[in-house]
Order: structure tokens, then sequence, then C-alpha cells
């Protein structure tokens, strides 16, 4: 395959999520020329899918609203939760230039935030706060997009009904009281009705929000700032002028473009999900890199990892834990493979339960989807595959769900048949159904209930943390997490682990430069969100830490790379 011509720019960016877009689009602010290139057909990669939270301490929104923290508090809470007495110039890096990056979006750009005042961190442990770290990209009109918005990945439409998002908090609540309010009914109706008309009209819906909406602003701005973005373009090999890293060589319709860039490479490509070769090298439960399942697309297949290393940058192997846990459940497909429901919502919720095989609890239900997967890991021994199941009653799955089985008014009938859903009239039969100790499962449950009524969990004290609550049903008492299960039929569907996205990454240094085996920054070249190795050391502090920190960094290694200095 011969090249065909070549193009010039100032930065390559190569990967389209947030952190990708982010670079992108600070460095054209800045005055820069800038390519992205896309391998996949569609822009946004993992972010388009995510939740769209970023963890930015003493952010410009939470000082607005009254919210200002010591900045040695946030300093205090990331120590113990990294288990380290000193945090490293990547994380003080992070720390000072997240708020500066949150103002410098808010200021110049499409992509406009509010505040999460309310959204506690993950754990009580010292230094944490209640709320005030948190900010979410603001939803979004896809019709300002214009043509582009074909270009958008859509939301996961596992968990997007018609591929309509659904942002939490109030948003999600009013669907979930449409049956108990009336305002809550017409809030659902005019929503359901205002994506009825978008898919006829556009094929796809227009209201943004979650991590659609922060694609969408960032892709908005990019427009606007003449970046040129490049779909179905699959980075080859990077170019180099001796040790420095001056461009890429692509592939686009069967020929090959070589992009020259005068300032830099910036990494981007969403990590190794996907990756099955260094999944079975850094994942313990996955020896052949086959048994687990990632929520993250299917193109995330570790190429800016393999990239980097072909120039001598370095990847991090020495992690507690690779990637950021999550437990899914196997989803059947028409090609007769699976895909992964991510379980982050209904696990908190009243009437929900959570047992290994042996039908005891092993985890506090409503904490973070990282703790659920890490308390499984513990709690399996030799030789054992680390699977769990997530039980609810009837009025649970009714209102709620349970996983991709979806809540009234869609029937069961479906998922029961497809093997993904089991329904039976009582414990003891779900129990012989999915392989469970019957007799231990229903001692188990009858002793969870007449705690959860009392509105207490004496085993793992689910609904007493903040967080708890805040992930739990607001309307419910006395604890908003904790509900019985006694209204039959029972359902059961069966969890194993999976992840949201990678945390080992090529080491770069605080300005997100990539380095090589001896910690010397390699000429040229950046790694910024997934494609980066995590700052919080395979450590999960709160809900944000992927997005906050790819962000901030592509952020700051666009402005190196508009002094020059790269």
């Amino acid at each position: 395959m011969c090249i065909s011509d070549s193009l010039l720019c100032d930065v390559l960016v190569v990967g389209s999520g947030a952190s990708g877009l982010a670079a992108a689009v600070t460095a054209a602010q800045l005055g820069l020329d800038v390519i992205v290139v896309e391998k996949e057909p569609l822009l946004g990669g993992t972010s388009a899918w995510s939740g769209g939270w970023l963890w930015i301490p003493r952010n410009p929104l939470a000082i607005a609203d009254g919210i200002a923290e010591d900045p040695e508090q946030s300093r205090v809470y990331l120590r113990h939760e990294l288990h380290t007495d000193v945090l490293g110039p990547n994380v003080e890096t992070f720390l000072e230039q997240g708020p500066k990056m949150v103002e410098f979006f808010q200021r110049h750009t499409e992509v406009q935030f509010f505040s999460g005042s309310k959204m506690p961190d993950f754990h009580a442990s010292e230094g944490y706060a209640k709320g005030g770290r948190s900010v979410c990209a603001q939803p979004f009109d896809g019709r300002r997009l214009g043509p582009w918005i074909n270009k958008l990945r859509r939301p996961l439409d596992l968990i997007s009904p018609a591929g309509m998002g659904i942002a939490g908090g109030a948003d999600l609540n009013h669907f979930l009281n449409a049956r108990q309010s009336p305002s809550s009914l017409l809030y659902a109706g005019k929503r359901l009705l205002r994506h009825a008309r978008d898919l006829l009209r556009h094929g796809r819906g227009m209201h943004l929000v979650n991590g659609n909406a922060l694609v969408g602003r960032l892709l908005k701005s990019a427009l606007d700032r003449n970046v040129r973005l490049l779909t179905e373009t699959p980075v080859r090999e990077l170019l180099r002028d001796g040790a420095r890293v001056v461009g890429a060589r692509v592939e686009s319709a069967g020929r090959l473009t070589e992009i020259h860039a005068r300032r830099g490479v910036v990494l981007a490509c969403g990590g190794f999900p996907h990756d099955q070769q260094r999944i079975a090298r850094l994942f313990t439960h996955a020896p052949n890199g086959t048994e687990h399942l990632s929520a993250a697309p299917k193109g995330n297949t570790g190429d800016g990892l393999r990239l980097g290393e072909r120039v001598g940058a370095c990847v991090a192997s020495d992690l507690p834990h690779p990637a950021a846990w999550a437990p899914v459940s196997r989803v059947p497909r028409e090609d007769g493979g699976f895909s992964g429901f991510p379980h982050l919502m209904e696990r908190a919720k009243p009437g929900f339960i959570a047992v290994r095989q042996d039908g005891r609890r092993f985890v506090n239900e409503a904490d973070s989807y990282h703790d659920y997967m890490c308390a499984l890991f513990n709690a399996t021994g030799p030789g054992e595959t680390p699977t769990s199941w997530l039980i609810c009653d009837h009025r649970a799955q009714r209102r709620y769900g349970l996983g991709w089985s979806r809540p009234f008014p869609f029937p069961t009938a479906h998922y029961i048949r497809s093997g993904y859903l089991f329904k039976a009239p009582t414990l003891t039969d779900l129990a012989h159904q999915c392989g469970i100790d019957a007799q231990q499962l229903n001692a188990t449950v009858n002793a969870f209930n007449l705690d959860a009524e009392r509105g207490h969990d004496p085993v793992f004290q689910r609904g007493e943390s903040l967080y708890n609550k805040a992930q739990g049903e607001p309307l419910h008492g006395p604890n908003p997490s904790l509900g019985s299960l006694r209204d039959a039929p029972f359902y059961a569907i069966k969890l194993v682990p999976g992840s949201l996205g990678t945390f080992a990454g090529l080491k770069t240094d605080a300005s997100a430069r990539a380095l090589d085996k001896q910690g010397v920054a390699i000429p040229g070249l950046f790694a910024v969100g997934n494609d980066m190795n995590s700052i919080m050391n395979g450590y999960y502090p709160s809900g944000g830490i992927t997005l906050g920190p790819g962000m901030t960094f592509g952020y700051v290694a666009a402005r190196v790379l508009a002094g020059g200095d790269s």
C-alpha cells in the first residue's frame, strides 16, 4: 500500500473522546491548527456513553454555590484514598489545573456545566466532601451540530430506551415516579413525545444529556474553531524525526496518508478495555483475556498504548486495579455473542440484594460499582469464578427494572426466554434455577428483610453513607437504600466481572508527556484520558475521576503544545 498524500497541522489528536476533544479545542482556541483522527465511524468513544461527570475539587461552580473548601481537604482525601503519604506531581497538577480547565471551557467554549453541589464522594474517609467536587455537562440541543450529529455516537442502547438519554437526579426521578405523581407523568410524557418527534424528524434523539451532551458540546466547540475531524481513519504508526514524534501515518479508504504535526501528537484512544492480550497480562481474573466484559465501545482495543510502546513509551503494570471495575450482566446478541450491561443504578435501590452462589451476601450493594467488584474479587477463593447474583422482588423489578430487563410497562417475557432473566414464584424455586444454595438464600433474605424494614443493615451498613443515600430512593423510608423482598414473583440475573474503562496506561509527566522506561519524556508525544496512566494509582475515590483528570490533562497538554515546550 503506497502513501498517497500528506497533511500538515500543529497538533494531531488520536481519538475523539472527551479528553482528546478537550486537547483539540484548547489547542485550537490558543491558535493552533488541529487535526483529530478517529478510527471508528462515530465520534465520542466511551465518553459519549458515560454519565458525563467530572471530579474537579474546588471548581468555580462549587465556589459560586458557596462551597469554598480548604485546598488541603481534597489532598487529605486523596492521600487516604490513594494509600500514599505524598501526592505525586501529576495529582498536584490536576488539583491546580482542574478548576482552571472548567473556567476555560465555561468562558470560551460551548461546554457548559452544572454543579454537583449535592454529589458526595464515594467514601466517608478523612477529607471527603458531601458535595461540590463534581460537575456535569448541561443538556445540549443536538440540532446545533447540523449534519455532524450523525457522526456523534448515540447513547448506549442497552440502557437507553429507544436511544433516549435520561439524566440522573430529577430527570430520572420523574420517570421513576410517573405512576405516582401527575407532575412527573406530565414531565415524562413531554420527554417521550419530544424524543418520538426527534426520531421521526432526525432518526435519533436531539435532547442530549450526560456524556452525550459533553461530547456534543465539545464537538460543537471543535467545529467552531475549524478543527479538522477525520473518522474511519486509524493510525498505523507514529512518525519520528530522531527521538521526536512528528506525526502519524494513517489509513483512510484503503489509502495511507502521512499527517505531519509541527508541535506534537496527543494519544487519546480510550485505553485497552477490549485488548484481550493485555487483559490476559494484567487482569488476574481473566487469564485468557476473554473472561471479562467491558461496557466500553468495542473499538477501544488499546491502539494508543501500542503506538506509544512502539516509540519507547512505557505502560504501567503495577497498579492494584488496572481497570475501573463494574459488575455487568451478559446480554445475548443476535450474532451469538454477548454485550455487557453495566449495573450502576438499581443495586442501591430498595428491594434488591446481591449474593454469591452460596446464597450469602458479600458486599454493601449500594457502594460504588468499583467497590462492588473489589468485594467480589476478595470473596472469591482460589479456583473459583468471580460471579454473583442480583435478586429483587416483583415490586422492585416493575419500578426500577433489573439490568437489561426494563421496568413497567415493558414485559419481562422476552428477557426470560433469552435466558437473561430468571423468574420464580418463590426464592427456593429461584435458587434452584440459578444454582444458588436455596436454604442459605432463604435465610439470608429473611434476615435482610427484618433489618431492612427497620432501616438498618448491621452486616454491611448499607444506606448509612451519604453516597448510599444519594444512590437510593429519596421517597423511601426509613432508609432510602433498604427495602424488603416480599412481593412475589422473584427475579435474578447473573453478574460477572466487567469494567467501564481501564486505569493502566502510558506513564506521563505532569505535562502529560509520555515517558520512556527511564522516565524521560519522549519529545512530541502526549497521552491523555485512558491512554494516560491513571493519576489515581488504580484506585477509585469518587465518580468522575476518569473524565475529570482526562479533560484536565487534555487542557494541560494543549497549553504545553501552544507554548512550544513539547
